[in-house]
């Protein structure tokens, strides 16, 4: 089973970890195998919301989403987006940010560093909102519970994470600032960075608002008005269609995440792609194992560690507007907080399993 449903996985991992050492050097190997896991422990919680969704789709819907929606997912998420980051903040077009890459790999990360500001503050701004926005909200599960229940008595304040992203974005452009003045004499890029952070958050609230409008149209859908009951061939046509559109506006969000993040690790476009792609495959690989085992749900824990690697990353990109932070600390923060969610989720597995042992037993 685990052949069947990894194997793709497993084949395009060997192969491009293979490329990447082959062109580029263990450094690269290094670091595709570093945006593989990242990409992966962010989208945990991504594979089980998919699986949720996809198991009420019919099975020609479910292959629509698995072949056209991984083309959409990798080529253009993880290729073509990146490309268009890097060719909009440089003030190149698509196809010279391309050719830079190919012919005059220098150049093109010179360009990619001068740009690395406004990347950093778009980025970072989207990340923070997305972990904000999960540890204001009160959840009956909680991780770190001394953490998690003051902040969700927060959170009950009406665009409160909306107003600390806004205040990190202003304090991030102030020190940038400060530290151009002081290197060069300008300060006008801080400008860029407060405009591509409120970029930023713009997009969060533009992407959040339209997986809102799916979901809603999807209940719609599932509950119509009237007595009338929807025929199956209405729920397999039209309530799979706006399913689909749904799973497709929140896999692209989750993706954003994972391209965004890995400007964290690396500017190197191709090794960002190749890397991303890989996580990729392996996201599409855990959906559809979770449709058909549903096991991946008892890890209660792992869409908490998710959420504070964002946190991590969102905080580190928007440091490195002004300082530098190593690439290889920046992906094994997020490892490390998936790793420790996921052996709390199993020690509390454990802990609730002796504890319906023990209850048995003195019931007997």
């Amino acid at each position: 089973m685990i052949l069947k449903t990894f194997g793709w996985s497993f084949a395009v991992t060997a192969l491009g970890l293979a490329f990447a050492a082959w062109q580029w050097g263990w450094e690269a190997f290094g670091i595709v195998l570093i945006l593989s896991v990242l990409e992966i422990s962010l989208s945990f919680d991504n594979a089980v919301v998919n699986a949720g969704v996809l198991k009420k789709m019919n099975a020609f819907w479910q292959k629509i989403f698995l072949t056209v929606g991984i083309l959409v997912a990798v080529f253009g998420m993880r290729l073509v987006f990146p490309v268009l980051i890097v060719a909009v903040s440089a003030e190149v077009g698509p196809v010279e940010a391309v050719r830079l890459a190919l012919d005059e790999p220098a150049r093109y990360e010179a360009l990619v560093t001068d740009a690395h500001p406004a990347i950093a503050a778009f980025g970072g701004m989207f990340l923070l909102m997305i972990f904000l926005d999960f540890v204001l909200e009160d959840r009956d599960v909680k991780w770190l519970a001394r953490l998690e229940r003051p902040l969700a008595r927060l959170g009950k304040v009406d665009m409160l994470s909306v107003c600390v992203a806004l205040g990190a974005l202003l304090i991030t452009a102030t020190a940038f600032a400060t530290h151009a003045h002081i290197s060069t004499g300008h300060t006008d890029k801080s400008a860029t960075v407060l405009l591509a952070g409120v970029a930023g958050l713009v997009t969060y609230l533009v992407v959040g608002g339209l997986s809102g409008y799916f979901e809603s149209r999807l209940e719609d859908e599932e509950s119509p008005s009237g007595d009338r009951p929807v025929s199956a061939v209405a729920l397999a046509g039209k309530a799979a269609f706006f399913l689909f559109l749904y799973l497709e506006v929140l896999d692209a969000s989750f993706s954003f995440d994972g391209v965004i993040g890995a400007f964290a690790v690396t500017n190197h476009i191709f090794w960002m792609a190749l890397g991303l792609g890989i996580g990729a495959m392996y996201v599409r690989s855990l959906t559809v194992h979770l449709v058909r085992q549903g096991t991946l749900d008892d890890y209660v824990y792992l869409e908490h560690g998710a959420h504070y690697a964002i946190g991590a990353l969102a905080g580190i990109l928007l440091v490195t507007v002004r300082y530098e932070v190593n690439e290889i600390v920046t992906g094994l923060i997020g490892v490390l907080l998936i790793a420790a969610s996921f052996v709390s989720s199993v020690r509390r597995n454990r802990a609730l399993a002796r504890a319906e042992r023990e209850e048995v037993g003195a019931g007997v």
